[in-house]
């Protein structure tokens, strides 16, 4: 007999700790929400929905970091893409991408909210407070946010910040992210998955499309029935998959003749890193060039992209001594760097007028 099985003792056997947070409500109170980048994320959501529905017929960019690990880099980047953004704004609605949870296959770093200090401390808090405080100055430069929400507490903390956000591969099948997609206040994109199975990506639409109930959290951390109206704006984004890529012409109509089967609007996202781009930053180009020339060729359903893009192309392991980081290079997924992403939006802008 194990000495858990003879303590007597049935819950939480393997739990060594737990460290109570703020509540949602007490950190938004810490960290509010300015006019300036409520004004960013309304009109955001709106242009985003405006362009899943038709309405508005420019090319959706959601461009950033793999992952952000340092504030000074990632509000460098807004300020460059805040200023690109305005000068491409009649052809292209840019968003960018700020990441802040890290699925990995195995272990690895999750990402700032779990480990802002980059040393496996996991200072939770500190990594919330951290978030909200780059969303809050990426909006206030007038530039709209993107996320991927990875744990379902998080969007209690973070959401009245993002203007678009995403559910990822690995968790497009799961129950409790096709939930939680179903109460968001921004449109969500459905990767899908890492197989490469669009199916399991338009059945997570349709179930965030629909009304919910789950277990959740309120604003004041209570433990809560969360009832949903489901999100009327949730879309698919193709990332490639095992099989390789899935963004030429060819694999586009078939993914849109699937949403078209179960009764989904055609229109979709092409995320052109990852599996798209053979997991190698100096192909994204390729793809991005692409799915202009689709778009210019006709196929209007096609309404954006997602491009990995940091201050400085590629990516570097995490150090021991994060103090020896090199500035502006991504520690997740290699990034094309900032040269390359102006002359892409520029050169896609005069393309698509």
């Amino acid at each position: 007999m194990t000495t858990e099985t003879s303590s007597g003792i049935t819950a939480d056997v393997r739990v060594l700790s737990t460290e109570q947070l703020p509540t949602p409500a007490a950190l938004s109170e810490s960290v509010p929400l300015s006019p300036t980048a409520r004004d960013t994320v309304l009109s955001g959501r709106n242009q985003v929905q405006d362009i899943l529905s038709g309405k508005d017929s420019r090319f959706l960019v959601v461009a950033g970091p793999c992952s952000v690990h340092d504030e000074q880099a990632a509000i460098d980047y807004a300020s460059r893409l805040a200023v690109l953004a305005e000068e491409v704004k009649e052809q292209i609605l840019v968003v960018m991408r700020v990441y802040f949870e890290k699925p990995r296959t195995i272990l690895g770093w999750k990402g700032l909210i779990y480990d802002p200090n980059l040393n496996g401390v996991y200072a939770i808090k500190e990594g919330l407070e951290r978030a909200r405080k780059i969303l809050l100055a990426v909006n206030e430069k007038g530039l709209p946010a993107g996320a991927e929400f990875l744990d379902p507490i998080v969007p209690q903390y973070l959401a009245d910040l993002v203007t678009w956000s995403s559910i990822g591969a690995r968790t497009t099948e799961s129950q409790t992210h096709r939930q939680m997609a179903s109460g968001l206040s921004m449109p969500v994109g459905f990767k899908n998955a890492t197989s490469g199975s669009i199916d399991i990506a338009v059945n997570g639409i349709r179930a965030a499309k629909a009304a919910q109930a789950f277990l959740g959290i309120d604003k004041n951390g209570q433990t809560s029935v969360v009832n949903t109206a489901g999100n009327p704006f949730a879309h698919l984004v193709l990332r490639g998959g095992e099989d390789g890529p899935n963004y030429e012409a060819e694999q586009v109509a078939h993914a849109q003749d699937i949403l078209t089967a179960a009764s989904l609007d055609p229109k979709l996202i092409v995320d052109c890193s990852h599996a798209n781009a053979g997991k190698n930053h100096e192909n994204e180009h390729l793809v991005f060039e692409n799915l202009i020339e689709q778009r210019n060729q006709g196929n209007k359903n096609i309404v954006g992209c997602m491009l990995e893009s940091f201050i400085n192309p590629g990516s570097q392991p995490l150090p021991s001594d994060s103090s020896k980081l090199e500035y502006g290079v991504s520690i997740t997924d290699p990034c094309i760097g900032w040269a390359e992403t102006e002359q892409l939006l520029r050169a896609a802008a005069k393309k698509l007028s």
